[in-house]
This record gives C-alpha cells, structure tokens and sequence, in this order.
C-alpha cells in the first residue's frame, strides 16, 4: 500500500510541477503553423476560388450549412470581399508569429480562428490533413508550447536576466493585445455573432480571463502562492491536452488501419498500384510507373501499410520498437508527398507524428541547429560572447502561461 500510494503521489506532483513534453510540443507547433502557413501561400492566388467570394460553395450555401451544424467562422460575419481578405491576411500572420513563438498564447487563439473560419466556410476542400489540423489547432490553445524554440521562450531568459540585475522589467505589448482582443470579443458579442456552438465562443472567453488573471496576479499579488497555482493548472491542461494529442494520433492510425483490413484490395496486396494511376494522384507518371512495376513491391508496400498501421499503438510499451515504426511512418508520409503529390497531408501528420519523437534526438537537433547558427553568425563577423545562452537551451523556458 505504501508503494502504491509512493507511485500516485509521485505522478501527480510529476503532472502538477512540470509541462511535460516542452521539445515535442514545440515541434508540434511548428509542425502545424508551418503547414498552415505554406498551404496558405501556395494558395494565395486561388484563396477566392477556395474560400471566397468566387468559390462553388457560395456564401448562402455556407450560411444555410452553418446554420444547421452551428459551426464557428468568423467569414460568416460580413460576404464582402474587404472581410475575407482581412481574415485570411491575420490567417496568414497568426501562422507564421504562432510558429515563431511570438505571443504564442495569443497567437495560438488567432490560429485556431483562422483554421476553424477558413476550413468551416468550405467544408469539401482539403485532402484530410485538414481534419488534423482543425483538431490540433484547439488542442494547441491549452498546451504551453512555447518553453523552448520561441521567441517567447528568448524574451523570457532575457527578462529574467534583467530582473537578475535588478532591472525593472515592464510588458507593454500583452496588456494591449489583451485589451484589443477583449474590445473585439464584447464588440462581436453585444452584436450576436457569437452563435451556434457554444464551444469556441466560450474557449475564447475563458482564454482571455485567464489571461488577464495572469496578468493581475503577477502585478498586484503580495505572496507566491497564487503564481504557483495558476502554474500547477496550467500545467495539468498543458498535460493533459498533451496526452489528448498523443491519444488522437494513435486513434488516426488505429482507425486507418483496421479500416484498410476490411477492404479486399487491402487484402488482396494491390491497393496501393490503384492511386499510383489515378490522373490526379500523379504528378510524376515515371516515378509512379517504376514504383509499381514489380508486383511484389505493391504487395510488401500495401501489407507493410496496414501493419504498421494497427501495430503503432500498441508499440508505445517498448520505445525501441516505437521510434522505429515512427520512423517508417515519417518516410512513408515524405513519399506519399512527392509521389502522390499530398505534401501538407504529409506535413500535417509528420508533425502529428512528432509528438511522439524521444527528447534526446530533439536536443541534439536543436544543439546542432543552434551550432550551425553559430557558425553562421562568426562568419558574418557576430560572434556569440562566451557564456552566452541561446534559447534553445534547456533554461530558456517560458514560465509564464502565455508560452
């Protein structure tokens, strides 16, 4: 009993005293707002085709869908052109400062916005990484993923340094997004377009109290005691929201693969030569053509598939065999962006996979990226001083919950 009772209170103080995860996290919000943000760019010159003004699904059949799923978008909220290109302008920011790190509290409510209003206004576009991204860019909002690689995560180091020398350190830039925000939300509010599901409306709401609770406790607050509280929930919804993630990964692949079983061209061994000759599957009719060629290269490819596939799950016991099937899955996913021509589906669940990737290999890559950094820098003649700290060292963490 006393064993028992050692393990349950050490996991809670593990899931009450720390993010867990900070490096895969990070990546995963990379992942998902670089995603984004290319799929965005490329298709800048056909965004009124695809969600504006010009597209088949028109702004009445939209209204009339909406209507009846009370799905949240704020492109419902004005059918003329100025709004539309407004939203997909902040879409576009929001992306590439959430995967900076830039106010990524902040930021990860407007992405979230921005995925959840382009992607409602027409349902039939996408390749099904948007199904992915639509549910990550929720779970990212109660994640702190911003404790390394960020700019939040530099400017944290930098502040705490400064208050090391006995410097005042004062915050302008997030009491004015703050206050902004908060006019929009009771200026949109007062007007009722916060209608149909409750879910996001009352997310943003929560978001934005907690917020400026933070805010108000780390000025007026006399004592300790209500910082480390606001620390310990927002980590247990940094964890748990992590865990979330995890979860929706294993079920995408679960699903996937017990789905492909029931089907006779999965049985049979010849699934995959199918969408190698589809016209719109091809970008490279070669590659596609020498990738199909020998009969049991489709055979060892389709049943390879579905196995690893159902198997994935139930690796995550034993981390050899996990780190190994993980890195099947990322290949597969690279090839299925060049030969199937699918790159931000492949994007949108490399990055999924991530979340999954052991915190050693991250470090190092994050050690070598910051090395290469460096070497830039001494050629440019911008030297690092000795002892200096980037922020991507292990200290450079976002304690705050705005990272």
């Amino acid at each position: 009993m006393n064993r028992f009772s050692l393990a349950v209170s050490g996991g809670i103080a593990r899931v009450t005293e720390a993010a867990l995860g900070p490096y895969q996290t990070a990546v995963v919000r990379i992942g998902f707002s670089a995603t984004w943000l290319l799929f965005l760019l490329r298709e800048l010159p056909h965004r009124h085709e695809l969600y504006g003004p010009d597209g088949p699904w028109s702004w009445d059949l939209a209204q009339q869908l909406i209507g009846d799923n009370g799905s949240f978008t704020v492109l419902m909220w004005s059918e003329g052109r100025v709004w539309f290109e407004i939203v997909y302008a902040l879409a576009v920011l929001s992306s590439a400062l959430l995967m900076l790190g830039w106010r990524t509290r902040t930021m990860s409510v407007l992405f979230m916005a921005g995925v959840l209003s382009l992607q409602n206004r027409s349902v039939f576009m996408g390749d099904g990484g948007d199904n992915v991204l639509h549910l990550m860019s929720i779970y990212l909002v109660f994640t702190r993923c911003a404790q390394v690689w960020s700019l939040d995560a530099r400017r944290a180091l930098r502040d705490r340094a400064a208050r090391a020398r006995g410097e005042r350190v004062t915050d302008r830039t997030g009491p004015l997004l703050w206050g902004v925000l908060g006019f929009v939300l009771v200026a949109v509010t007062l007007a009722g377009r916060m209608q149909g599901d409750w879910l996001i409306p009352v997310l943003l709401w929560t978001v934005w109290v907690v917020l400026g609770l933070w805010w108000l406790v780390g000025r007026r607050a006399r004592t300790g005691e209500p910082r480390v509280l606001l620390d310990v929930v927002a980590n247990i919804v940094h964890n748990g929201a992590l865990l979330v993630i995890m979860a929706e990964a294993c079920l995408i692949y679960a699903t996937a693969g017990w789905y492909k079983v029931q089907g006779s061209r999965w049985q049979d061994g010849t699934a995959v030569y199918y969408p190698l000759h589809l016209e719109y599957f091809s970008p490279w009719p070669g590659l596609a053509d020498l990738l199909s060629a020998s009969g049991t290269m489709v055979m060892l490819v389709t049943y390879g598939t579905v196995l690893v596939q159902v198997a994935f799950p139930f690796t995550l016991f034993n981390r050899r065999v996990k780190n190994v099937l993980l890195a099947v899955m990322m290949t597969e996913h690279a090839v299925i962006a060049v030969v199937l021509g699918l790159p931000f589906f492949s994007l949108a669940m490399i990055a999924a996979d991530a979340v999954f990737l052991p915190t050693g290999f991250l470090r190092r890559l994050g050690g070598r990226a910051v090395r290469a950094r460096e070497r830039l820098r001494r050629r440019g003649g911008r030297a690092r001083l000795p002892g200096q700290r980037t922020s991507e060292s292990p200290e450079a963490t976002h304690v705050g919950f705005g990272a």
